[in-house]
């Protein structure tokens, strides 16, 4: 089928799939770094517990097989191995059948720890690797020419990132509609990053700008992505630029990092080959009938999943991030739809006092990338993904957010549960674990020039009360409060 597949796009496909399993192997690390406390044997929300009560059929998951802390490690570590292969271009080394099988292991592991992560896989850039990483097992290698049919899957996954995460925003927050919602967000977006200072401070028409160049990549440059080149290149260009002016004013794993990647496969040869001193012919061997097999398959399929999807996208009660089926292969996307105006912070302190009174010494535990220390510049983490961080900012904004899991952090503190405490930045406890912890509900605001000038301090804080009062191990229930 001479329609089948166009050679233009190699240099397209070759910078998605490498950066594909780029962001595949720092998914993997991420996982591999925090799995024990999270859903370990010893962690907050143990996958074995969920597994127990969840059928296969509603999370798909090798770990319905087995599901103890060697085997989660195993599996990670095979999905942490396979993409630096795949990365280093072992997937073009390796005949076609090869290469697909390569892609879907390391689909299947990362599928299986997302359907048993509860909470802390609920991110719309887990869906979004999964998705993502499904389409890559299609998309060929080094011996055959890349699909047509895939290339265009890409760009309707691209598509429905971008145009739900602005549909959203006109839909949802007045803010985005007269262009101030910049006024707040990289104050009170869940992870800052080392520059999201300097945005915040910068001048109020630079903010309404930004957000009118927010509209135009999300509802208009992606249908530029559906032309024909070089329209669609020049719109993939746009929506990178955008990316990394993102990836500048804050911290969200590896989500903008994967729209650069999906970016990347819509470049065609002649519209960016030449610009890079690229050739623009490659040659390929013939596709095979099975591999088009596949491929015809994969796209009835998705097409059809896709109703669900784009009914959403059109709907005036539009929902964000949500997968229609367990295997996330077509899902809805979006992004902050309502923006907070202000910023509150969880500080979690425990004493080694034997009694609390108005002398007792309270120590922070310092948390590796969400705000705490006033003094301490927000962190470079994306695109690592620190999963407790960052439900600690929804947890701050309400305390349905933190349930079950946090009364179970404060119990792991009490115990120094080393599992738990690796998840945390710095434990002031390291020898003997606390007699009493609590929790502290503070609003933090960037500060001024002036005041960081001299004081060196990043934040202003102000006490706001108890979010959870002094417990200590003696104590069987916690009980949540603003």
């Amino acid at each position: 089928m001479e329609w089948f597949s166009d050679a233009d796009y190699w240099l397209g496909r070759l910078l998605f799939q490498r950066g594909l399993a780029v962001v595949y192997f720092v998914a993997f690390l991420s996982v591999a770094a925090q799995f024990r406390g999270l859903i370990g044997e010893r962690g907050l929300l143990p996958a074995s517990e969920f597994v127990a009560r969840v059928r296969f059929v509603k999370a798909p998951s090798v770990f319905h097989i087995r599901c103890s802390d060697r085997f989660l490690a195993t599996v990670i570590l095979m999905g942490v191995a396979l993409s630096a292969a795949l990365a280093a271009g072992a997937g073009d080394a390796v005949p076609l059948w090869a290469s697909m099988l390569m892609w879907l292991a390391t689909w299947v592991a990362y599928l299986s720890i997302v359907n048993v992560g509860q909470t802390w896989f609920a991110f719309m850039w887990e869906s979004l690797l999964v998705e993502t990483g499904f389409l890559a097992i299609f998309l060929g290698n080094g011996d055959v020419a890349p699909p047509v049919l895939v290339l265009w899957l890409l760009r309707w996954l691209l598509f429905r990132l971008e145009v739900g995460a602005g549909l959203i925003k006109l839909r949802g927050d007045s803010c985005w509609r007269d262009l101030t919602c910049l006024y707040y967000h990289h104050e009170t977006q869940p992870m800052p990053g080392p520059l999201s200072w300097f945005f915040h401070h910068l001048p109020k028409p630079v903010h309404r700008v930004e957000a009118a160049a927010n509209h135009l990549a999300q509802l208009a440059a992606p249908f530029a992505l559906l032309a024909p080149q070089p329209a669609a290149s020049a719109a993939a260009a746009f929506v990178i630029v955008t990316q990394l002016w993102l990836i500048a004013s804050g911290n969200f794993a590896w989500l903008n990092w994967l729209a650069v990647v999906l970016a990347l496969s819509v470049l065609g040869t002649d519209a960016t080959g030449r610009a890079v001193g690229l050739p623009t012919a490659h040659h390929f061997s013939g596709t095979p009938r099975w591999y088009e097999g596949l491929v015809l398959a994969a796209t009835v399929l998705l097409v059809a999943l896709s109703y669900w999807p784009a009914r959403n996208l059109v709907s005036r009660r539009q929902i964000m991030n949500a997968s229609f089926t367990p295997l996330h292969l077509v899902n809805t996307y979006g992004a902050f739809g309502s923006i907070g105006r202000a910023r509150y912070e969880i500080v979690v302190e425990g004493t080694d006092d034997r009694g609390i009174g108005a002398t007792t010494v309270w120590k922070e535990y310092a948390f590796r990338g969400k705000p705490g220390d006033v003094r301490r510049r927000p962190p470079q983490i994306a695109p690592y993904h620190l999963r407790l961080d960052w439900q600690m900012w929804f947890a701050a904004i309400s305390p349905a957010y933190a349930e079950p899991w946090f009364p179970r952090l404060l119990a792991a503190l009490l115990d120094n549960n080393t599992e738990i405490l690796r998840l945390i930045g710095t434990n002031p406890f390291p020898e003997t674990p606390p007699v009493f912890v609590r929790a502290r509900l503070y609003r933090y605001r960037f500060t001024e020039w002036r005041d960081l000038r001299a004081t060196g301090a990043w934040w202003h804080r102000t006490l706001l009360g108890d979010y959870v009062p002094p417990v200590t191990l003696a104590d069987r229930a916690t009980t949540l409060r603003h």
